[in-house]
């Protein structure tokens, strides 16, 4: 292999570029080396380039979100050989420590967490991927990257807020940001039989791209519709019995808050940058919970398969396809949700 590769690097707060990097090297015995076959730019990618994620350090090649092919792998690595076609986790585990033990894998205490926060991530040509016995799950025959390219993130994601809402059947459901992990959010919330899943957004074209699809029954836009009142409308009066925040900003999840029903749950899955005040002294007599968190990833073989059963198409969603080369117009593009785009879709560099 070559000893550079192109990469998408954070340099600080607004500075990304395209550079020469060197190859990653295998360092631990579980590591392997993948060739990035398909990634994409992520909400998150967003908030470590505009700054909103101070505790990303510099020089730090960029995202999480892919898939590829096995070319090296470590002594110890045993679940995947070189030439293995693999979905990868956004978050590494060991599965080891105290937090691994116990399912919480974003909390491994090995160091490694996300690809693209504190290890270098996938916006590149190659990628050194730790703990690959858990973190690369083989892509089965006749499944492309695109079928199961979001399940190492948002999909997973989505899939965290519906299980910790824990929708019952002919529950009414509001997810409130219509991005793509609030879309994952609502096909994942249908897999527990809701009677109704309610989109909401101020963006109306994501609004009815939802409901084109099927993933959403309903959608509400606070620009036309008082929103509260229309869920409550929808259910006698109640209010929804689960809400699912995924955006990460006070509007949403105020918004979350106020339609759930008392005794409701509300699920929370978008990527704060800003501290929220709770007011307690109403909340407390609604008798609601709140959960919150960051995906663990570790749903990802039972997504693979809900996938590949046909339960779970996720393809809609890639609006734009470009080369690694292009990546920085991606950034413009998707993070400014100009051009329709819903979710930018980067494929290998193109050499001349």
């Amino acid at each position: 292999m070559a000893k550079t590769m192109k990469a998408l690097v954070y340099h600080g707060k607004g500075n990304i570029s395209l550079d020469d990097v060197p190859m990653p090297q295998i360092i631990e015995p579980d590591d392997a080396i993948v060739r990035v076959t398909t990634s994409t730019i992520c909400g998150t990618d967003i908030h470590i380039w505009t700054g909103g994620m101070p505790e990303v350090e510099p020089p730090r090649i960029v995202g999480h979100e892919f898939c590829g092919e096995i070319v090296e792998v470590g002594p110890a690595v045993r679940n995947v050989k070189v030439g293995d076609r693999c979905a990868i986790s956004c978050v590494t585990q060991c599965g080891e420590c105290f937090y691994c033990r116990r399912g919480l894998y974003s909390h491994c205490v090995t160091g490694s967490w996300i690809f693209g926060y504190m290890i270098d991530g996938c916006q590149a040509e190659y990628v050194r991927v730790p703990h690959a016995n858990l973190g690369c799950h083989i892509i089965p025959e006749g499944l492309t990257d695109e079928d199961v390219l979001f399940v190492g993130d948002i999909l997973s994601t989505g899939y965290l807020g519906a299980e910790n809402a824990r929708i019952e059947p002919g529950d009414t459901v509001m997810v409130s940001g219509s991005g793509p992990v609030g879309m994952c959010a609502m096909v994942c919330a249908k897999l527990y039989g809701p009677s109704k899943v309610i989109a909401v957004d101020l963006n109306q074209e994501r609004l009815d791209f939802a409901v084109e699809n099927g993933w959403a029954d309903v959608g509400l836009n606070p620009d036309n519709v008082d929103v509260v009142e229309a869920v409550k409308e929808m259910t006698d009066g109640r209010g929804a019995d689960a809400t699912i925040e995924a955006v990460g900003v006070a509007p949403t999840f105020q918004l979350a808050l106020d339609a759930v029903r008392p005794g409701g749950r509300v699920s929370v899955i978008g990527v704060f940058e800003k501290p929220f005040e709770l007011a307690m002294n109403t909340l407390w007599i609604k008798n609601i919970s709140i959960s919150m968190g960051l995906v663990n990833a570790n749903r990802i073989p039972e997504l693979i398969n809900l996938i590949k059963e046909g339960k779970i198409d996720m393809t809609p969603l890639i609006t734009h396809r470009r080369p690694l080369n292009k990546i920085l117009d991606g950034y413009d593009v998707f993070g400014e949700k100009a051009d329709s785009c819903v979710k930018w879709v980067v494929t290998p560099y193109e050499r001349e």
